[in-house]
Order: structure tokens, then sequence, then C-alpha cells
């Protein structure tokens, strides 16, 4: 199996609302934002009673996957050639006598089936929670390129740190990607994993307070859709943490978690890492 990495890209989706435009969509949100269950139909705040106490925008990493499959193999099969004719009792084809038999009237050949088959997809990961997620609407924002994920700090905002590393991000694609071949002989047997994206995209994080009930509430908006969700968190600090381009992109890891018997997957795997870094 031939094994290529496509290069390793990191961005910031620019985001389509600034704080400013966030906070007044949050305050028109303040007392729909306590409404979720028939308890809390029945019990919605006044626009009075409820206040924002905390905000903050922070970068939310996920994954973007391409990948192609192909492969190229022989297999033996044998045909089944049904004969319309009843009288006829023997076929010669390139000289081989092939019977045809009485019921059902037919005779069998054995060939040799020259096969290519291909496949290419593209995945999306949130690296957060580690998840599969329909985000490919994000990837037709703008957006601008990260150089050193390490000194990677938009003023006043938090950057969330990826859980899921692209070890953990390709293996996932592979495992969907790669199939049992039923194949005598395979010629190629080709993955190319033509992209390995980090994005950050924008989220704005507004803490709510009910004062007379004593109860808080956060709502989410996409940076990029303007999309409200509720019942999420806030961090609310940055997290001192130094991550590195080698630590996000830990693909050295990816060969020790695809070791399959028999295999020299781990070998072609390594070798794509060290190409891929060249």
């Amino acid at each position: 199996m031939d094994i290529t990495l496509g290069e390793e890209e990191i961005f910031r989706l620019l985001p389509m609302l600034n704080m400013e435009k966030a906070r007044e969509k949050a305050w028109d949100k303040k007392t729909t934002v306590f409404s979720s269950g028939l308890s809390g139909l029945l019990s919605r705040p006044k626009a009075e009673e409820v206040q924002i106490s905390y905000s903050e925008c922070r970068y939310e990493p996920f994954w973007h996957i391409v990948c192609q499959v192909y492969y190229e193999y022989d297999r033996r099969r044998n045909y089944i050639v049904p004969v319309l004719a009843p009288e006829v009792q023997r076929v010669t084809i390139n000289g081989t006598d092939y019977q045809v038999t009485a019921k059902p009237h037919q005779f069998s050949i054995d060939g040799v089936e020259h096969c290519m088959e291909g496949a290419s997809n593209e995945y999306i990961f949130d690296a957060i929670h580690n998840q599969q997620r329909d985000w490919k609407n994000y990837l037709l924002f703008d957006k601008e390129t990260i150089v050193d994920p390490a000194k990677f700090a938009p003023e006043g905002s938090i950057v969330v740190q990826p859980e899921m590393h692209a070890s953990a991000a390709v293996r996932q694609v592979l495992g969907f990607m790669l199939r049992p071949i039923q194949a005598d002989k395979i010629h190629a047997e080709k993955v190319d994993v033509k992209k390995i994206g980090l994005y950050f995209r924008p989220v704005y994080a507004f803490e709510y307070k009910w004062e007379t009930k004593g109860k808080t509430a956060v709502a989410e908006f996409d940076g990029l859709t303007g999309t409200m969700t509720t019942g999420g968190v806030t961090l609310r600090q940055q997290v001192e943490k130094v991550v590195t381009r080698d630590l996000i992109f830990d693909m050295g890891m990816l060969s020790a978690n695809l070791l399959m018997p028999g295999s020299d997957i781990v070998i072609r795997m390594a070798k794509a890492v060290v190409n891929s870094r060249e």
C-alpha cells in the first residue's frame, strides 16, 4: 500500500460578526434563553429581570480531511452462460470445449477480471468533542493562514486547543475509506490524504443571570452564520498551554495506532510522514 500525506495547514476563519453585533443579538434573545421545556414556556422572565453577566469570544477547532483511495487488481471469476437453443450440447470457445448442462441449459467458463476502482471523500471533525460534523459550509468563509499556532492569540479571544489531534482524525478517515479487496493479485493500492486542515471558527458566548430566580444560562452565537444555540458553557480564561505545530500534527503517532498483523501499513505510513515533512 502506497500512502501519501498532503500539506498540513492551519487557518482562522474570519468572523462575520464582531462582539458588538453579537452582543446585540444576545441582548435581543435574553428572555428566551430560559425558555427550555414546558416549565420555561410557562415561566418566562421579564426583560428587566435578566442581565448579561459575562461574555467571551473564542475560536474552536475542527479538522477538514480530504482523502482519495485507488485500487487496481485482478480476480478470477466463474461465469455462467445461458444457452437458449435446446439442441446445443457443447460449446467451443478458442479451442476449448464447454459442456452444456441440461437443467438449467447453460455452461460455465473461468475468466480473470481486471479491475480499477477509486473513491474520494472529505470529512470534518469537531476537534473538541471528536465527532464528525456537517460543517462544509464553514469552508466557504474567508480565512487567513496561521503559521505558528503557539503564537495564535487574537486580541480579547480565547483559543480552544484541539483535543483531537491529526493522527486521530486521519485514523478515522482511513477507517472509513479503506476496505478489504477481493483480489487474486493487487497491482496498485494507493491512499492519498490530500488535505489535512485545522480550522478555528469564531464563537461568541454570553452568560445570563435571572437574579430573582437565582438562575443562569449560556447562549452561544456562531461568529460566521449568527446562529444561536443554548445550553453551552463559558471558558472564562485562556488555557495556559503552549501548543506547537508538531503536537497538533502528530502524524508519527498514526503509525503506532495503525498496527495491523501481516501488514506493512506502519512502514508505509512512516515513510509518508517523512516525505510530507520534507
